[in-house]
Order: C-alpha cells, then sequence, then structure tokens
C-alpha cells in the first residue's frame, strides 16, 4: 500500500488540536462546553489515545474558526497570502479587565504564534489579574499604554516598549494598569515551549564603543 502521509497527519492531529486549544487559551472544560464533546474524548484525542470521527473534527473546527485543512497542516498556500484574520471579542462591561479584542496574526495550527491585544480603557481602579497556568512560552511587547503583568508573586507595571518573557507554567495574569486608555500589546506564544531565537546583538548606540 502507498503511504500517501494520512497516517502521519492522523498521529500529528493530537497535538495540533492541543496546540490550538491553547493558542487560544481555552481548557478541554471549555472546549467541552463549546461542542458538547466530552472531556474524557478530547483529552484521549489530544494524547494520541483515539483517532477522532470528521463529525468531531468539524465541531473542533467551527469551535476553533480554523478549516479542516488547517486542522489537518494541509492547507494550501497561496499567491495573495493567508485570509484576513478575524479579531475576537472576549467579555464585556465596564471595570478593569471587563472587556478585549485579540486579532491573530498567524493562521497555522502549531508552532509560534503572534497575536495582537487590546484591553479596553478602564473606568474603575483595577484589581490585581486573575492568573492562569499552562504548557506553553510566551513573549510579550507592550505597544501603547500601561500593563499590569503578574507572574506567581511578582508584579510588573509594562509601558510602551516593555518586553517580557517567560514559561507559562508560572502562574501568570494581565489587566489594564489604570484609567486613561486602552493597552495594546503583541503576544508571540510557543504551545509547546517555542520560542524567539536572537540570531544577532543589539547595535551600540550613537557615541558608544
Amino acid at each position: 500500500m502507498v503511504d500517501d502521509g494520512t497516517s502521519d497527519t492522523l498521529a500529528a492531529m493530537g497535538p495540533r488540536l492541543r496546540a490550538v486549544r491553547e493558542q487560544r487559551r481555552a481548557t478541554l472544560t471549555d472546549v467541552s462546553r463549546m461542542t458538547g464533546i466530552s472531556l474524557s474524548t478530547l483529552s484521549r484525542i489530544e494524547t494520541g489515545r483515539r483517532k477522532p470521527t470528521l463529525e468531531v473534527l468539524l465541531q473542533l473546527a467551527r469551535a476553533y474558526d480554523v478549516s479542516l485543512d488547517e486542522l489537518a497542516g494541509t492547507a494550501p498556500s497561496t499567491a495573495t497570502g493567508p485570509p484576513a484574520p478575524t479579531p475576537r471579542h472576549i467579555g464585556s462591561g465596564s471595570g478593569s479587565g471587563s472587556g478585549k479584542t485579540v486579532l491573530p496574526l498567524t493562521r497555522y495550527v502549531g508552532g509560534l504564534h503572534a497575536h495582537k491585544h487590546v484591553l479596553l480603557a478602564a473606568d474603575e481602579p483595577p484589581t490585581r489579574p486573575a492568573q492562569a497556568v499552562h504548557d506553553g512560552y510566551e513573549w510579550l511587547c507592550v505597544l501603547y499604554g500601561r500593563l499590569w503583568l503578574t507572574l506567581g508573586d511578582q508584579d510588573l507595571l509594562l509601558t510602551a516598549g516593555d518586553i517580557a518573557e517567560f514559561d507559562t507554567r508560572t502562574p501568570h495574569g494581565v489587566t489594564n494598569a489604570g484609567p486613561g486608555g486602552p493597552v495594546e500589546y503583541l503576544i508571540l506564544f510557543g504551545p509547546q515551549g517555542e520560542r524567539p531565537r536572537p540570531r544577532t546583538r543589539p547595535a551600540p548606540g550613537p557615541g558608544v564603543r
């Protein structure tokens, strides 16, 4: 029998499904609630102990807003580039950290992913953000505004141009640091621990030898 790559595609499906779920900051419980697929089924699929059916893949593709080709890693490239990303809006109402817009900057599944996040302006003094823990590695750069980042017991106030990178197995959370406007920041996230690799050293400034 000719190997058409199907076995490799199926073998990679579990890690891809886990990667796209973690890219969207969703837990297995969240996905189970969205799709009606049991927690045990989702867990067995992601760990490779069960092959997903077409019905399950269709449900997950709708939940994650990706195509079946993207889930399988077989989406063809085009001369015009990837389709425009769709912003996702999280939360509503007033108060610190009550709303966020996430603009995906990459469309493929697996590997490093880039997002732009916008936290809405806060009407009330901020409270320490809730923290999350998950596999992966994150690189964050603030573009505008003031961002409150917590890493375990550490509290950091980041402003435009500040960069932070951390293992996402460390409890972490973010919120708008206070009234005055929105916060915009970029994130590079590696679900399997991938991270940016600097290949050059920063050039010295004027007058520095």
